[in-house]
């Protein structure tokens, strides 16, 4: 049976971290290097003995490894590394909505419910005519994205004005 649970941890699984990201990081039994943190505009945070570290672009476990890896042997054993995302980076939506701009990204997110937060559509707003700008590539998606469609932080949602 698949809870909400387990599918918040499985889109977490294969999340990829990017500046606008707060996430936590903790040390099992090393209070002084759990830490909450916002990755900066160029992807990297700074953390404890390791200094300015690259974490755009990692998932989850690619970052608690790549800690592990740098704490060990020089200042910890057997270090026991989690991170966890406190708050994601917000999308994007525009044009034929009631209230365009930024919103806080949630796991699960489509174009239908990101309308919803927007305050629903416009009088005039196309249903057909929605476009997506995929924030992991830069390039908009082809053709009409559809009410169903996944939306990811960072993307930006346009819908488009109807001529009926």
């Amino acid at each position: 049976m698949l809870t909400l649970f387990s599918f918040v941890v499985a889109a977490e699984s294969d999340y990829r971290l990017d500046s606008g990201d707060t996430i936590s990081i903790s040390v099992f039994g090393e209070q002084e290097l759990s830490t909450q943190v916002l990755i900066n505009t160029r992807g990297v945070i700074n953390y404890p003995f390791l200094g300015e570290v690259k974490v755009s672009g990692l998932t989850l476990a690619e970052l608690e490894k790549k800690i592990e890896q740098g704490l060990q042997p020089d200042y910890l054993i057997n270090p026991d590394v989690a991170v966890a995302i406190n708050t994601y980076r917000p999308f994007f939506i525009e044009g034929e909505v009631k209230k365009a701009g930024a919103y806080p990204y949630q796991p699960g997110l489509t174009i239908a419910k990101a309308v919803v937060l927007a305050g629903g559509f416009t009088e005039r707003a196309s249903k057909d005519k929605i476009f997506i700008v995929k924030a992991a590539d830069d390039t908009a998606q082809s053709g009409n994205a559809k009410l169903n469609d996944k939306v990811q932080p960072g993307d930006i949602i346009s819908v488009k004005q109807s001529f009926f």
